[in-house]
Parts: structure tokens; sequence; C-alpha cells
């Protein structure tokens, strides 16, 4: 455990995760906190920070410490009243009608839309109510897995853009404003390096999107689905992961550029409440990215 002005940071695995310790979020973030936390951030990839106790207006206020926020395009009407930038990952329901989105199904192994050709950098998610059991989010380090990424392989995709398709949402579902596609090779959405530059850290990492209807560019499908999955067989190993078992209470932030994440599935007829923000994407950041 090493001091950070004054927070502490515990790692929770030597992939990445870190505990942050010594903090209350409702109050004001001094600029040395924040400057600790943005470090922890880059060096452990995912933050957790437990026993929090905050209204939208906080965790709004304090997402913000690390970039312009954003929503996400569909979703608005299942952001908090006058909080346009929160985003409810919920299956409860109220009157009929689902108060936000998700549900309770299982969400495969994604980056936070990547389909955009300015992904957010980053995202935050804030545990009001959840299960007793299911629903852990678990996370990868995409640095880890290139680092132990075979030699013949890494070679195989250096220098290769991945098509991410954008048509589907992280639990499988086709999006009310996409139409169904056979051919992959023609899947709409954003072609980004699979491999790119941290634009803070330098470091090279993988960025794979989600499995479903990822296309190599240039690739026939087949072959393209030949080396993907060697890839995903890969990255999927357990030393490259962080599971977090939600309480109630905990904020986690997570590096969209250098990480992935998944969530287990849980019984539908808990509850599970959860607020998210994540940070803008800018261009000229994002080019800097370009292995």
């Amino acid at each position: 455990m090493t001091a950070q002005a004054t927070i502490e940071v515990k790692e929770l695995t030597s992939a990445l995760g870190a505990e942050i310790r010594g903090l209350d979020l409702s109050a004001p973030l001094s600029d040395t906190d924040t400057t600790a936390i943005r470090q922890a951030w880059l060096d452990h990839q995912v933050l957790v920070f437990r026993d929090q106790h905050l209204t939208d207006a906080q965790l709004t206020d304090f997402s913000r410490h690390f970039g312009d926020l954003d929503s996400v395009p569909g979703w608005e009407p299942f952001s908090p009243a006058g909080h346009p930038n929160v985003l409810i990952i919920s299956n409860v329901q109220k009157d009929g009608a689902t108060i936000g989105v998700l549900g309770d199904g299982e969400a495969s192994w994604h980056t936070d839309m990547s389909y955009l050709d300015q992904p957010p950098p980053g995202s935050l998610l804030y545990s009001l109510e959840v299960p007793e059991t299911g629903g852990d989010t678990c996370f990868m380090s995409m640095y880890a897995a290139l680092d132990a990424l075979p030699p013949d392989l890494r070679r195989a995709i250096e220098g290769r853009l991945l098509n991410h398709d954008s048509s589907h949402d992280s639990a499988g579902n086709l999006r009310s404003n996409h139409t169904a596609f056979e051919d992959v090779s023609t899947a709409p959405g954003a072609r980004h390096p699979i491999i790119r530059i941290h634009p803070e850290t330098g470091r090279p990492a993988l960025f794979l999107g989600r499995r479903l209807h990822a296309w190599v560019v240039g690739e026939t499908v087949e072959a393209s689905d030949t080396l993907l999955d060697q890839v995903w067989e890969h990255c999927t190993r357990e030393e490259f992961t962080y599971r977090h078992r939600w309480q109630a209470g905990d904020l986690l932030m997570w590096d969209n550029r250098c990480t992935m994440h998944r969530r287990d599935p849980f019984d539908a007829q808990a509850r599970r409440i959860m607020h998210r923000t994540q940070l803008k994407g800018d261009a000229a950041v994002e080019a800097a990215t370009l292995a």
C-alpha cells in the first residue's frame, strides 16, 4: 500500500485494479487529490472507491474533475431529471416501464462505445442497489494481454485495423435504429488500430471493442474470424482480469483506452440500480492513439 497526498492506493491484482481509500467523494476534491487519483487511474486502469454516498450532482461534479462529460446517444430518456450526463443502468421497473438500460442479462466483454470515431476515454459507475449474488463486473487489462501476446500473433495484428460494429449493444441486442446483416464486413461502425497507443501513458494496448461482428479490415471473414478467435482466446485468460463484487455505495472508474469489461447476469427478480457517467472523447487526443 502506498500513500499519495491524503489517499491510500491499495493494489487489487497484479494486472489491474486499485482501491482508493481515505476520500469522501461527496466533499469538494482538492487539486492534490485530483492529481493523485488521475495518476492512480493511469497506473492501475480501474479504481474502486468504497462506501460512498453520492447524489447525481455530486457524481457529476466528481466525474468532471477528469474531463468533459458526454451522454450515450439514444439513451437520453434514461437519465435522472436534471442530470443529462448521468445514465441509469437498471433492470427495475416502475409503472410497467424499465427505469434504466441493460436489464439483468450478461453483458459480454466490450470497450464502451468503441464503435465511435472518438470513444469515451473513461467511464464511472456508482452502485445504489445491488443483488445479493450475480451482477459482478469483470475487467481486463489490455496492456497485460498485449505484453503477453505470442510474437507471431502480435505480428499478425500489428498495423491492422478493426471494424467495430455499431449496430448491436453490449448485450448483443440490435439497436432500434439499425438493420440486421449477415456479412460482418458490411457492419457499420468506426475503424481503429488493433494495437493503439495510450495518449497519456504512451503504452501500447490492444483495442478490441466487442467480439460479436468484429472484422479485421482487408481480411476475408473466415480469416478475420480465425485471427480474432486466437486473440480473444489469449486475452480472456484469468491472469489479465479483475472481478468486482459490488456493494452498495461502490464507485468504479475505469480507463476505456486500455481495459475491457463484462457483466455477469443476475436474478431478474432482484433489484440492481447503478448510475453511470462517461468522459467525452476528443478528436485531437484520439489521433495520438494511432500505433
